[in-house]
């Protein structure tokens, strides 16, 4: 049971409240801003780049360089906080005490990945000497790499090195651009790593001289996924390295560093904090959750919607935590429709609504990679529409070739799975199509936050069939507005029915030809098992 011991609204551009939240012995400290002030009209709410307090200039004439001039609420809230708990350097935090953690839940394209990179940067800006002080962990390849890019560009000219652990090149490669040996020892090569958690944890455990042990930053994008993974134990590996014993500190070296405790008299040792940095746009505010992540009086940042002539909480004795839920948020310019169909016209419509209707840059999701699949061919087969699928079925180097065609725009449809194309900043997303309607409210709000992302506009459009109508009472209970219905008329699908009845049968000749592939491929490793 959780407690709001208090509510504090403060009446500003971007109108903020404040509250308290108790969990057993820990407090958590929860700002959450008015969707109906700010992300519902985002273009309103800009803050210019100059008036967010405390940014190196030459981080500003970078930003500038790079066509953006304003902040984003997310970026203008979080970033001057990220740099106030580095303000005294790296060695401590706000007034000599260790900084609280963060947690930010917006929406996609609100500009999460600056709102850490900018403070990050800064904070490493005038090091010293090249040490691993900021570590960004990331779920998938393709997600690590778009990150590690972005950091690359603001890193430019800065002095400091930022290097990418993903796989995408090999273990050995990726080694020597880590560490190099050098007469008195291992030497770091790099300041901010980006990896995923598998990659990270074989560096760890492989690579000689790999030291986490002057980490300052810990940034944990996509933490709801993050933190759906933790049984892979990935995070106890990194706190273990950051906190494991060095055999060249002397017992009572100044400046050793050890898991923090409680401060007494005997506390005579200054202590780097590890401040954890989570982001991601269906953040849980469930502290028992957050709590699996071992957080330091953790500050949650997150969106809220509140429709017109709603009332919010207001502070009225002890409420609980159900009073006060937060609401997931979608993109300002989002339009959203819910397709009533039969299943046997699903791919149908689809083709109705890229052959007649004409819609373009098209991201369409389907639950399976075998449904992504099967949906590919069969419109491939139809014809006379660019398309291609993005799933694990092809490399990464054929999943980046297929990304930059599409955002060139020469392809109309890109066919996906949710892990696929999660996190990922596939540019210029006209409409998302959910072939296949998700089950849960997180899925859908990471689907359809592939477009209108920054303010832009965007379409999404989710095919429900009769026994899915309680996909409706999902969007209502998360506190989404209510979605548009798009009949498409049977009479509208007739002229294409002809060619689809043929590129069914191409469908199931592809189909069946796959199959025998698989029989003979068994039939092979059986017989070499024998």
């Amino acid at each position: 049971h959780f407690t709001v011991y208090s509510v504090k609204r403060f009446e500003t551009s971007r109108r903020c409240e404040k509250r308290y939240i108790k969990c057993k012995d820990y407090y958590y400290i929860i700002y959450c801003t008015s969707m109906l002030s700010l992300l519902r009209d985002i273009k309103q709410h800009l803050t210019p780049i100059e008036a967010v307090p405390g940014i190196h200039p030459k981080l500003l004439r970078k930003l500038q360089g790079n066509g953006i001039h304003f902040f984003f609420p997310v970026q203008a809230e979080v970033i001057p906080m990220v740099l106030e708990s580095a303000k005294h350097g790296l060695m401590l935090g706000r007034g000599g005490y260790r900084p609280s953690d963060i947690c930010v839940s917006a929406p996609t394209g609100s500009g999460k990945t600056l709102a850490f990179l900018i403070p990050v940067l800064q904070a490493l800006m005038d090091r010293a000497v090249c040490r691993i002080r900021a570590l960004v962990v990331l779920p998938t390849k393709e997600l690590a790499q778009q990150v590690c890019k972005v950091f690359n560009v603001y890193a430019d000219g800065t002095g400091v090195r930022v290097v990418l652990m993903a796989g995408q090149k090999s273990f050995a490669v990726e080694q020597t651009s880590l560490v190099e040996h050098t007469i008195e020892g291992y030497r770091s090569l790099v300041d901010i790593v980006v990896a995923t958690p598998g990659r990270l944890v074989d560096h760890i455990a492989r690579t000689p001289g790999f030291s986490l042990q002057h980490l300052r930053y810990l940034v944990i994008d996509e933490a709801d996924t993050m933190i759906d993974s933790m049984h892979q134990d990935w995070l106890m590996q990194v706190v273990k390295a950051v906190y494991q014993a060095d055999a060249n500190l002397a017992a009572g070296k100044l400046f050793r560093r050890t898991e923090p405790g409680l401060c007494t008299a005997q506390s005579t040792c200054v202590q780097m904090p590890l401040q954890k940095l989570l982001f991601s746009a269906t953040l849980t505010p469930n502290p028992e959750k957050l709590q699996q992540l071992s957080l330091y009086q953790p500050q949650l940042f997150t969106s809220t919607y509140t429709a017109p002539g709603q009332c919010r909480p207001q502070s009225q004795g002890h409420h609980s935590v159900d009073q006060m839920e937060m609401k997931y948020t979608l993109p300002e310019g989002l339009t959203e429709f819910y397709v009533p169909c039969q299943l046997n016209k699903k791919p149908l419509i689809i083709l109705y609504f890229m052959l007649r209707m004409r819609f373009r840059r098209v991201l369409c999701f389907t639950n399976s990679r075998e449904a992504s699949h099967r949906l590919y061919v069969l419109i491939r087969a139809f014809g006379g529409i660019e398309v291609a699928e993005f799933s694990s079925r092809l490399s990464p180097q054929e999943r980046r070739k297929t990304l930059k065609m599409f955002e060139q725009g020469k392809l109309q449809l890109l066919i996906s799975t949710d892990a696929t194309a999660r996190g990922i900043d596939i540019k210029e997303v006209m409409c998302v199509i959910n072939y296949d309607a998700p089950q849960f409210i997180r899925t859908y709000i990471h689907r359809v936050g592939r477009t209108a992302r920054a303010g832009k506009a965007g379409l999404a459009f989710t095919f429900l069939l009769h026994v899915q109508e309680r996909f409706l009472q999902m969007m209502k209970d998360a506190g989404s507005k209510e979605l548009k219905k798009q009949l498409v008329k049977h009479e509208n699908l007739t002229p294409l029915i002809p060619r689809y009845e043929e590129s069914l049968l191409d469908l199931k000749r592809a189909l069946k030809s796959i199959t025998a592939q698989k029989e003979a491929i068994w039939a092979i490793m059986s017989v070499s098992a024998l």
